[in-house]
C-alpha cells in the first residue's frame, strides 16, 4: 500500500502559491493567529513574504507586523509603497508603533514617521521623550477617559464612541477636566450597574498607580502581584498621561529574565534572537567577558605559586584543589541565584541584608559540616589519606563554603545598592572571587596544621 505524504503548512502554502491559489491561502491565513503566522512569515522567501503579508486583511495585518522581528517588519518597510505604510502603520497602537520605532535603523524610522498622521506622530514623539526602562516609555496614551459626573448610560455611550480606537476598554479611567485621576470603573461595574448611576458614586478611588520615571522592571512586577489587566501612569502632578497593559508587562518580564541569564552567564545581552545573531557578533558578545574573568583568574595562579613549597612538600594537597575550588564556586553561586531571584521579584530589599547574611551564615555552616564530614570518611576510606591531610581538606571545606555563600548573597544586593546590575554578581564572578578565597583559606590550613 503507497504510504501518504502529510504535507506541512509551508509546504502547503508553496504549492497553493506556485498554483495561484490566492484566495485559499487567505482562507487558510485568516483563521491562524497573528503570532503564529509571525513566525511563519519567518521562514518564508522575501518574495512570497511580501505577497503573503499584502493577502492578509487589514486589521490581521497590523497585528501580524507588531509580531514579527525587527528584520522582517524592515523588510516589508522596503517593499511597501507609501499607501501600505501609512494603512499599517494607522492600525497600529501607539505603544506598539513605538517598539517598532525603537527597534528599526534611522533611514526606516524615518519613512515611518513621513507616512504618519500628524496626531499619531505626536503620540509616538511624546513617548519616545521617556527614558528606556521606564514606564513612560512602555504605557501607551490610548485608554477610555470617564468624568464622575457622567452617568452610567453616559458612559457607555462614551465606550462605544471612542472605545474602538483604545487598546482596551476592560478598565476605564476617571480623571477631572486637568487629566487628575480620581478613580477607575470596569467594563464589569458599568454593566451591572443601574444605567442613571453616578461614576463617581460607583468608581473605585483606591486606584493602585505607577509614575512615568518609575522601572518597567517593577512596574511589571506589580502586574504580577495584582493581576491587573491595565495600570495607569501618572506624571509628577498626579495627571493621567498613559496606561501600561499586561501584554507590555509580560514583555518586559521576558525581556529581563532573559537579560540576567545572558549576564549571568557572563555574555552581553542581545535583543535578537540566538538564530538572528551571526558568528561575529555572538562573539563580540561573548569575548569581553571571558577575556575579564581570564584576567581575574591569573589571580588564582599567583597564589598557587605563591605556596609552591608546601604543594612540594606535601604534593597530594593539589590533588584536592579542583574539589575546593568546585565546591566553593557552586555553594556563591547557589545563594547568589537565590538572592537575585528575590531581588527581581522585589521580595528582597538592601534593608534586609543583615537578616540575609545571618540565615546564609547558618545555612553555609550546616552544607559545610555536612559536606566536611562526607568528605572526611571519603578521603579516609578512599583516598587512603592520613588524618591530618583530610583534616586540612575538610576545614577549609567548611569555611569556603562559608565565605562563598556569605559572597554570593551579598555581592548581588550590593550591586542593587549601587544601581548595577546584581546579575552582573552571579556564577562567572563570583566563583572566581570564591576561588581565591578557598586558595588562601586552604594554604593557610595547611601552614597552620601541617607546619609547611
Amino acid at each position: 500500500m503507497e504510504e501518504k505524504k502529510v504535507l506541512n503548512l509551508e509546504q502547503t502554502m508553496d504549492v497553493l502559491l506556485e498554483n495561484k491559489k490566492f484566495s485559499t491561502v487567505r482562507d487558510i491565513l485568516t483563521t491562524m493567529n497573528a503570532a503564529d503566522i509571525a513566525i511563519y512569515f519567518d521562514d518564508v522567501s522575501e518574495a512570497n513574504l511580501i505577497r503573503l503579508f499584502r493577502l492578509l486583511p487589514k486589521d490581521l495585518a497590523a497585528e501580524t507586523f507588531v509580531e514579527m522581528d525587527a528584520g522582517v517588519q524592515e523588510v516589508l518597510i522596503h517593499a511597501f509603497s507609501d499607501s501600505e505604510l501609512k494603512a499599517v502603520i494607522d492600525e497600529l497602537y501607539v505603544d506598539d508603533a513605538v517598539d517598532i520605532v525603537e527597534e528599526l535603523p534611522a533611514n526606516v524610522v524615518k519613512r515611518i514617521l513621513k507616512n504618519t498622521d500628524p496626531g499619531m506622530r505626536k503620540m509616538i514623539n511624546e513617548i519616545l521623550k521617556y527614558p528606556d526602562d521606564s514606564a513612560g516609555s512602555i504605557m501607551t496614551i490610548e485608554y477610555v477617559s470617564l468624568r464622575a459626573g457622567m452617568t452610567v448610560s453616559e458612559a457607555l455611550q462614551r465606550i462605544r464612541k471612542t472605545g474602538i480606537d483604545k487598546e482596551t476598554i476592560y478598565t476605564c479611567y476617571v480623571t477631572e477636566e486637568n487629566r487628575k485621576l480620581l478613580g477607575l470603573v470596569t467594563a464589569k461595574t458599568l454593566l451591572l450597574s443601574d444605567e442613571d448611576a453616578k461614576i463617581g458614586d460607583i468608581m473605585e478611588t483606591n486606584v493602585i498607580h505607577v509614575h512615568t520615571a518609575d522601572d518597567q522592571e517593577a512596574v511589571a512586577i506589580k502586574f504580577n502581584k495584582y493581576g491587573f489587566l491595565a495600570m495607569p501612569v501618572v506624571d509628577d502632578e498626579e495627571r493621567l498621561v498613559g496606561i501600561v497593559t499586561v501584554d507590555d508587562a509580560i514583555d518586559v518580564l521576558t525581556e529581563e529574565a532573559t537579560e540576567d541569564m545572558e549576564v549571568m552567564a557572563a555574555i552581553t545581552p542581545s535583543d535578537k534572537p540566538y538564530l538572528k545573531i551571526g558568528v561575529f557578533e555572538t562573539w563580540k558578545q561573548r569575548i569581553p567577558w571571558l577575556l575579564i574573568l581570564m584576567i581575574s583568574a591569573t589571580f588564582t595562579g599567583m597564589i598557587i605559586t605563591g605556596f609552591e613549597n608546601a604543594l612540594k612538600a606535601q604534593l597530594i594537597l593539589s590533588a584536592f584543589i579542583p574539589m575546593l575550588m568546585d565546591t566553593a564556586g557552586n555553594s556563591g553561586s547557589q545563594a547568589s541565584v537565590t538572592i537575585i531571584r528575590g531581588l527581581s521579584l522585589d521580595e528582597i530589599h538592601f534593608k534586609d541584608i543583615f537578616t540575609i547574611l545571618w540565615k546564609e551564615f547558618r545555612v553555609s555552616l550546616l552544607c559545610g559540616v555536612t559536606l566536611g564530614i562526607c568528605n572526611f570518611i571519603k578521603m579516609l576510606l578512599i583516598d587512603r589519606v592520613n588524618v591530618m591531610i583530610a583534616s586540612v581538606v575538610c576545614i577549609t571545606l567548611v569555611i569556603t563554603v562559608v565565605f562563598a555563600k556569605i559572597v554570593g548573597c551579598s555581592l548581588p544586593i550590593l550591586a542593587k545598592k549601587i544601581k548595577f546590575d546584581p546579575a552582573v554578581m552571579a556564577s562567572p564572578f563570583i566563583t572566581t572571587i570564591v576561588d581565591a578565597l578557598s586558595l588562601l583559606v586552604y594554604f593557610a590550613t595547611a601552614s597552620i596544621l601541617l607546619g609547611i
